[in-house]
């Protein structure tokens, strides 16, 4: 790629930043003490009360008193359905989820554009609204086979240095109804994916056992974790999510299940709704939500229970629905409406399903802003955490492993991905971005 043609690199506006800054002065943090972070070999080294008149280190940036904030972490997405870095594809209507299915399928054969820049094209975007790490189910299903994972691979190896990608082995066309798709999940386990998926076993395969049999199997066969879409509603899949919690805790896998949507709980009344809180807290059973325009789980009420709730954005422009930008603490706002959220601690709550939360159904053990944590940040043109839930703030700055890896500037149309590579075995050419200029 020639220079003239590569994407821009940051744009801070904080003034020229650093390419590793050695430390954040003067930062907001989420408990609305003002402190100087300061930074060390891709970690936060210490965190001290600000004092203006302490002489400043070399390679220190002030943030002058914008918040600080831990890598916002999107606990669901789909980067190989999106549809970011092609042409505007007007949004097809259907009844059922099996004519969605076939939509997309139909769609996707139609695709000019390649998996892996389309999928390259939103997780710089997702970087540089200041997500540090994703989740991303991809399609492994009779169709595509494996062909949208090693895609995904290959991104997530450019990437690797900004964002931080975890694989979910996503069956779409179902598990017990799709021939060789156990066998294709079992393949994906092996090649790299990080954790298994299912769909509505009740819903969409029609065999609760037999789908979950198969996911749970697999799950312990690789010693990996699992991440369920389930949209059936009512006791059936109230049902279902207990079934789930059970097994779970028979085979120890507390903390490494979670299920997507879950949309039951927000469709059933308090008793059978307490009930399934209940045994997916003893099982350790998290749940995700994008706040959905349907029917959304009671977040504030799960966690009562105990049960861990953390956010992801789904389908971000794609063919399941036109909608999506990447942003978390946009998505953070979606959910604070959907729910009710509104006074500060509920908005900080909010926040904390695109942060911390999410971080820990990741496993992100070192995610935060305290000595020995990655540095993983994102400054927020706010002055505290509810009113970046509420403002739609821009970000200032934002590090991955103590590097610079953003914002851009808004990408430039037409040209929203980088050429694709020479070689269709090759990760997509996306550069990695410095500070103050071209990549």
């Amino acid at each position: 790629m020639s220079e003239a043609s590569a994407p821009p690199g940051p744009t801070t506006l904080l003034g020229t930043a650093p390419p590793a800054p050695t430390a954040l002065l003067g930062a907001t943090l989420p408990d609305g003490r003002t402190a100087d972070v300061r930074l060390h070999g891709g970690r936060v080294s210490a965190v001290e009360a600000h004092d203006p008149a302490r002489p400043a280190v070399p390679g220190a940036l002030h943030l002058g008193g914008a918040l600080l904030l831990p890598a916002l972490v999107d606990g669901h997405a789909h980067l190989d359905k999106t549809l970011l870095g092609a042409p505007w594809r007007p949004h097809r209507t259907t009844a059922t989820l099996h004519e969605q299915i076939e939509a997309e399928r139909a769609s996707r054969r139609a695709e000019e554009v390649p998996v892996a820049e389309r999928a390259a094209a939103l997780a710089r975007r997702m970087v540089s609204l200041g997500t540090g790490h994703v989740r991303s189910h991809v399609d492994v299903d009779p169709d595509t086979g494996l062909d949208h994972l090693h895609a995904l691979l290959g991104v997530r190896e450019a990437f690797r240095d900004r964002l931080g990608i975890q694989l979910v082995a996503f069956p779409q066309s179902g598990v017990v109804g799709a021939p060789g798709v156990a066998d294709l999940l079992d393949a994906a386990l092996a090649d790299g994916a990080d954790l298994v998926g299912g769909l509505d076993p009740v819903g969409f395969d029609g065999d609760a056992a037999g789908q979950l049999d198969t996911v749970f199997g697999l799950a312990e066969r690789h010693g990996k974790g699992i991440d369920l879409h389930l949209h059936d509603g009512g006791e059936t899949g109230t049902a279902q999510l207990r079934d789930i919690a059970a097994r779970t805790a028979a085979l120890g896998l507390g903390g490494r299940v979670a299920v997507s949507h879950a949309y039951a709980l927000g469709d059933v009344g308090d008793a059978e709704l307490d009930r399934t809180c209940t045994a997916l807290a003893a099982a350790g059973v998290a749940i995700m939500t994008n706040g959905p325009s349907g029917p959304v789980p009671p977040v504030l009420r799960l966690r009562e229970h105990g049960v861990r709730v953390f956010a992801g954005s789904d389908n971000i422009r794609d063919t399941w629905w036109p909608y999506g930008t990447a942003d978390m603490l946009e998505r953070a706002t979606i959910i604070g409406l959907r729910t009710g959220l509104m006074t500060d601690p509920e908005l900080s709550f909010a926040a904390s399903l695109v942060t911390g939360e999410a971080a820990a159904e990741l496993g992100l053990t070192d995610h935060g802003i305290a000595p020995g944590t990655r540095a993983d940040l994102v400054v927020v043109a706010a002055g505290s955490v509810p009113e970046a839930v509420a403002a739609h703030p821009r970000r200032l700055l934002v590090l991955h492993a103590g590097q610079v890896v953003g914002p851009f500037a808004d990408d430039a149309y037409p040209a929203l991905v980088p050429p694709a590579p020479a070689s269709p075995a090759l990760a997509p050419s996306v550069p990695v971005p410095s500070a103050g200029g071209a990549a």
